[in-house]
C-alpha cells in the first residue's frame, strides 16, 4: 500500500520508515497543496498536518484515497463532509501534548510576570539596571481556564503546583469535580473579571471565533494576562491590540495568532485586493510583535521530543489499524 506523508522532518522520517517497513512511503516538506496534488494522485493513504487544507477540489483529485491520517488533534483543517461523501476515513491524534502545551502554557505565562522579554532587551543594550522589571507572583493569583480538555486537565494540575487559585469555564462542566479538585466552574464573564491570568484551551469553530473580543476584553482586570496556545481565530487581533494600547489588560501570552498561515508563508503572486489584504494583515501584527506586553512563539507549544514522538506513534497506529480494518481514533 503507498502511503504519501506531507510536512515531514527528517527525524519524523527516520521513525516512520523504521515502524511501517511493509508500506511503500513517500515523503514531501511541503504541505499538500493543489500545486501539488499531482505527487498524491495515487496514494491510498495520506498524512498531514495543519497546514494542508484539505479540502474539495484536492479531493476531487485523490480518487484513490481511503485514509487521511492528520498528525494533529485538531482537523479544522480537513473537509470532513467532503470526506463523508467520497467515503475517506479520516483519522487523528486525540492527545499527544497535552502536559507539553499545559507546560508552555507556563512558560508564556511566567516570561510575562516576570517581564523576561523587556529584561532580554535590555541586556541587549548592555542595560543591567532593574528599572521596569518588576514582576509579580503566581502564588496566590487566579487563573482563569477556559476549556477543561486533556490540556486544560494539566494545567489545572502545573497551577495548584504553583499556589495559584483555579476557577473554569467550560460548556459541559462537571460539577462533581469541583471539591476533588479544589476548582470552581464558573461563566465565561465570571472568569474573566476574576482571574489574573486567562488561559484558551478550546477548538477552533464557529462559536468560538473571537470568543475573546474586544467585549470580553473590556471585562478582564486592567493588569491580567491572557495566554493563547489554542487558535489564533480564538482571539480577536484588532480588539487585542486595541486593548493593549488603551492598557485594558497586562499582556498577552501567544503561541497562535489571526494569519499565522501568511507568516509563514512567502507572498505568492496575487491579485491586487488579496494582496492588499495580506500586508494589512502582516503590518496589523507587526503592531503586535514590536511590543513589550507581548510575548510571541512561533505556533511551537505542542513542540517536545515526547509529543512529537506520541503525534508518530498514534499515527502508525492508526494506519496500521486501518490497514487490518478496525479503523480507530475516527472522526469521519
Amino acid at each position: 500500500m503507498k502511503i504519501g506523508f506531507f510536512e515531514t522532518r527528517g527525524e519524523e522520517k527516520d521513525y516512520l520508515k523504521r515502524r511501517l517497513k511493509k508500506y511503500s512511503l513517500k515523503f514531501f516538506e511541503e504541505p499538500l497543496t493543489l500545486d501539488n496534488v499531482s505527487k498524491a494522485r495515487n496514494f491510498k493513504i495520506i498524512s498531514v498536518f495543519t497546514q494542508s487544507r484539505i479540502d474539495k477540489k484536492i479531493l476531487s483529485k485523490l480518487p484513490n484515497l481511503k485514509l487521511i491520517a492528520t498528525r494533529s488533534t485538531g482537523f479544522d483543517h480537513i473537509s470532513l463532509k467532503e470526506c463523508k461523501k467520497r467515503r475517506i476515513c479520516v483519522s487523528y491524534v486525540p492527545t499527544y501534548g497535552g502536559n507539553t502545551v499545559a507546560e508552555h502554557t507556563f512558560a508564556l505565562t511566567l516570561a510575562l510576570s516576570r517581564k523576561l522579554w523587556k529584561a532580554r532587551q535590555k541586556l541587549e543594550r548592555r542595560d543591567f539596571s532593574i528599572d521596569g522589571l518588576q514582576g509579580f507572583d503566581l502564588h496566590g493569583k487566579t487563573i482563569g481556564v477556559i476549556g477543561y480538555g486533556t490540556i486544560g486537565f494539566h494545567v489545572v494540575e502545573i497551577a495548584k503546583a504553583f499556589g495559584m487559585e483555579v476557577i473554569v469555564m467550560d460548556l459541559h462542566p462537571d460539577l462533581d469535580l469541583e471539591e476533588v479538585l479544589g476548582i470552581e466552574f464558573v461563566t465565561l464573564k465570571e472568569l474573566l473579571k476574576r482571574s489574573d491570568v486567562v488561559t484558551l484551551h478550546v477548538p477552533y469553530n464557529k462559536s468560538t471565533h473571537h470568543m475573546i473580543n474586544w467585549k470580553t476584553l473590556k471585562l478582564m482586570k486592567k493588569d491580567a494576562l491572557l495566554i493563547n496556545t489554542s487558535r489564533g481565530g480564538v482571539v480577536d487581533t484588532n480588539a487585542l491590540i486595541k486593548a493593549l494600547e488603551k492598557k485594558k489588560i497586562g499582556g498577552a501570552g501567544l503561541d497562535v495568532i489571526e494569519g499565522e498561515d501568511v507568516l509563514k508563508e512567502e507572498m505568492e503572486l496575487l491579485d491586487a485586493k488579496e494582496k492588499m489584504e495580506r500586508i494589512s494583515e502582516l503590518a496589523r501584527d507587526e503592531r503586535l510583535f514590536r511590543r513589550e506586553d507581548i510575548i510571541f512563539t512561533p505556533h511551537i507549544a505542542f513542540y517536545s521530543k515526547e509529543a512529537v514522538e506520541r503525534i508518530l506513534e498514534t499515527t502508525v497506529e492508526n494506519i496500521e489499524k486501518f490497514s487490518e480494518g478496525k479503523a480507530i481514533n475516527r472522526i469521519s
